[in-house]
């Protein structure tokens, strides 16, 4: 499964953030691996808005197997304050997920 995310940073904490993300702690890493996390990336607009994509079995599953890590608890607290909107969750917790409506590939295989 594919999943795509929205997050919002706040604009005054971008250079930041981009700088964490180029250097993302090797235990960290490991625990998405571990816990199934593929094919995960993070783009940055200019304004804050953060689309992530990821794929796994089952997104769920995957992030209650990252929050049972104490990195991952770790991560989420330094990650919070570079985020509006959380409402008392993590970054983690608190992202939109967003209807997948086109992939190629499936579309090619049907036709095929």
């Amino acid at each position: 499964m594919r999943y795509c995310f929205l997050l919002q940073v706040r604009p005054d904490r971008l250079d930041e953030y981009r700088q964490r993300h180029r250097a993302v702690w090797p235990d960290m890493l490991a625990a998405l691996r571990d816990a199934g996390w593929r094919n995960y990336s993070l783009h940055l607009r200019d304004d804050g808005l953060l689309v992530g994509h990821v794929e796994c079995d089952d997104l769920a599953a995957a992030q209650a197997a990252m929050a049972a890590t104490d990195v991952n608890a770790r991560w989420q607290a330094e990650m919070a304050p570079f985020f509006t909107g959380l409402s008392g969750r993590g970054p983690d917790e608190s992202f939109l997920v967003l209807d997948e409506v086109f992939h190629l590939e499936t579309q090619l295989e049907l036709i095929a």
